[in-house]
């Protein structure tokens, strides 16, 4: 009996077909992905990364980030107040015991007999001058810094009572009569040195005279007078407001602080800084 061999061989080319359908399938489909594959890689390669939008923000730092807000500067100092005025009615100008007291032709002492209950020697003299213990003070201190300067003085009067000062006086009217002795002396009653607070100082070299100025210590009192409370009493140009002429050699005890006043001032003569009339002549 002859066996037919047709639906074996059938099924064995169907198989067949299929195993190359499928081996070729695989081949496609391999080299579409080969072809496909190093395109997209190229095309990532000149891509440029896409860059953040505006929203994007980098990741917050740890570090916290300081503030845009500038420090503030310190507080400013507050404005300083100027410096008060010097006052000028610290002290009486008509009290004999107040250190400013003011004695001229149209002022004079009160009680006429007045005399200082602190008169004291100036120490570093060789006279026996006294003044009221802090102008004596002072006085000494003029003298020692005048001496260390090289430019030394004494003191020939100081304090004199009203009694002295009678003497002296109508002794200079006699010489040379009342207009004159006006001019330089003190009529009793009317002197600065009965206050205790004035002296006459001289170095041998134009004693009681104008040229005292010019001497070594005529020029350092007119100097530096005013850093131990002394000033000129009576300075140059000045009569028709004190009623004296020039003395550059009468010193007059007013303190560190008036003297000062003084000394930084536009004016001369305790007067002007007071605004109290002129005294050229007695009422």
């Amino acid at each position: 009996m002859r066996v037919s061999h047709a639906p074996v061989y059938r099924r064995r080319r169907r198989v067949v077909l299929a195993v190359l359908v499928a081996i070729v399938g695989l081949g496609l489909g391999y080299g579409t992905g080969a072809l496909v594959w190093p395109r997209a890689e190229a095309e990532a390669a000149v891509t440029p990364a896409k860059s953040p939008t505006p929203t994007e923000t980098p990741e917050a730092s740890s570090t916290p980030t300081p503030s845009a807000t500038p420090a503030s500067s310190p507080s400013a100092s507050p404005t300083p107040s100027p410096s008060p005025t010097f006052d000028l009615t610290a002290y009486s100008l008509t009290d004999p015991d107040s250190p400013w007291v003011i004695v001229n032709k149209l002022n004079p002492i009160d009680p006429a007999e007045y005399a200082p209950e602190d008169l004291t020697r100036i120490a570093g003299m060789s006279s026996a001058a006294t003044m009221r213990a802090e102008a004596a003070a002072a006085m000494s201190a003029l003298h020692e810094a005048a001496v260390a300067a090289g430019a030394p003085f004494t003191v020939s009067t100081a304090y004199r009572d009203h009694a002295t000062q009678s003497s002296l006086y109508y002794g200079y009217v006699n010489r040379s009569g009342q207009a004159s002795a006006d001019r330089y002396s003190a009529r009793p009653g009317f002197s600065e040195h009965q206050t205790g607070l004035a002296a006459d100082i001289h170095n041998g070299v134009c004693d009681l005279k104008a040229c005292f100025g010019t001497t070594a210590a005529g020029r350092y009192v007119a100097e530096h007078a005013w850093e131990h409370g002394f000033v000129i009493r009576y300075p140059e140009g000045k009569q028709e407001v004190t009623g004296y002429i020039y003395e550059p050699w009468h010193l007059r005890y007013v303190g560190v602080e008036l003297a000062t006043a003084l000394h930084e001032s536009d004016v001369t003569t305790l007067e002007e800084l007071f605004g109290l009339p002129a005294a050229p002549d007695y009422s």
